[in-house]
């Protein structure tokens, strides 16, 4: 009886591991919310860059290495179990909020990133496949919201408090120091409290009637229609985030707000972002996930366009807040809908496939919005990122299935056994 238990998959017999779990996402996002409002001041007043393009490169750093370390949880996985891995994150993590703290110039700015990108790609994501491996298919939507809403909420929080505390000290040293906290709890956690979730896929895979993908990366890059158009979406949704990361703090600041409203305004979409995805995540177990995404990322255009065009704090507020409620619907769905649609024995493979191609939207989104800003200004970029952004989610429309038969019918779902 007690070994059965031990493998019994759901939300209720397994909550502690999961608080602890959705607790570990939360310092994640934290580790990363240090950076969203501070660093591009901290690129324009102390080390005196002014190409968008430079600032822009801590961001680049970090996407190429979040996506490669999200990529290599796929082959890790095959090796190693999910706390190893999980623990690898954060040992990465240890040297960030020193790099920053004593930072005397960019590349110290930059070496930060490639181990925050470590840090992310390989805590976030077993954080996320650890969760998947316990909830089962019931409330698989739920959980990823809860897990999307710790992480994205602590980014938003974070963000403020290193904000606030740049607009009484200034952007250097100061702002980094909550990381220790982060990067020590997050690492102590995970060490002694969190179990690993392996045993979990090996009993689903018994019982599991999904049929395995021929190429895992082929299917998830391009050839299934929900996996796939998901991982496009997902990838998009990275772009326009690295456009606001990088380039609105710079253009409020060229707009002479200060720091502190600056501070609300990028915090508040991250947690908007977060909270939401509570409800927006239960919305995908129960409505048709491939609407919800078209709906979030035709949100996220018309916000963007709003944060492009608008010149008063509580336009930017309110434009902020549609940009986190359009990325919030979409956020979790994409994790669900490449959960759901591959078998238990290559989620890990498939997640990592996807999350790799998302995260390389930070990459493109840094570089191309650098070089559209530096040749056709700041205000012009962020609005072709806002055109792309609805053309994805109109792919997501045209191409995706639902996957739930009895609201939304569909001949053509790659996958009628999820019904």
């Amino acid at each position: 009886m007690d070994n059965k238990r031990l493998h019994q998959q759901g939300l209720q017999a397994n909550w502690k591991q999961f608080a602890l779990l959705v607790l570990v996402n939360a310092f994640v996002g934290s580790m990363i919310g240090l950076e969203r409002a501070v660093l591009p001041g901290l690129g324009k007043t102390a080390f005196g860059l002014d190409a968008s393009t430079a600032i822009l490169s801590f961001i680049m750093a970090f996407g190429i290495t979040k996506a490669i370390s999200n990529y290599s949880v796929a082959k890790l996985s095959k090796r190693f179990n999910r706390k190893q891995i999980l623990m690898a994150g954060w040992w990465a993590a240890l040297p960030v909020p020193f790099l920053l703290m004593y930072a005397d110039s960019w590349s110290w700015v930059i070496a930060a990133n490639i181990f925050l990108g470590i840090n992310q790609g390989l805590a976030w994501s077993s954080t996320v496949i650890m969760k998947v491996d316990i909830v089962g298919q019931k409330n698989r939507g739920l959980a990823m919201g809860i897990n999307e809403f710790a992480g994205y909420l602590s980014v938003g929080l974070a963000s403020y408090w290193a904000s606030s505390i740049a607009a009484d000290y200034g952007y250097a040293f100061y702002p980094y120091i909550p990381g220790l906290f982060f990067v020590t709890a997050g690492l102590l956690v995970s060490a002694f409290l969190v179990k690993d979730t392996t045993r979990f896929v090996h009993s689903e895979s018994i019982t599991s009637k999904i049929a395995l993908l021929k190429n895992v990366w082929k299917e998830t890059t391009w050839k299934h229609k929900n996996i796939s158009s998901v991982t496009l979406n997902g990838l998009v949704n990275n772009m326009n985030d690295a456009v606001v990361w990088g380039l609105l703090p710079v253009v409020l600041l060229q707009r002479e707000f200060k720091i502190h409203e600056i501070g609300i305004i990028a915090g508040i979409y991250p947690a908007v972002w977060g909270v939401m995805q509570l409800f927006t995540g239960k919305m995908g177990d129960l409505y048709c996930k491939k609407q919800i995404i078209t709906a979030g990322m035709l949100l996220q255009a018309v916000a963007i366009v709003l944060l492009a065009l608008s010149f008063q704090f509580w336009l930017l507020v309110a434009a902020s807040v549609l940009l986190g409620l359009g990325t919030a619907l979409v956020y979790p769905n994409f994790l669900t809908v490449v959960a759901e649609s591959t078998h238990p024995s290559q989620r890990a493979e498939s997640l990592s496939i996807f999350r790799f191609w998302r995260d390389s939207g930070y990459v493109i989104g840094a570089l191309l919005a650098g070089i559209l800003a530096d040749s056709v200004g700041m205000t012009t970029a962020i609005l072709i990122i806002a055109a792309i952004t609805a053309f994805a989610g109109i792919v997501a429309q045209v191409r995706m299935c639902c996957t739930l038969k009895k609201i939304f019918p569909s001949a053509d779902c790659p996958h009628p056994a999820l019904y």
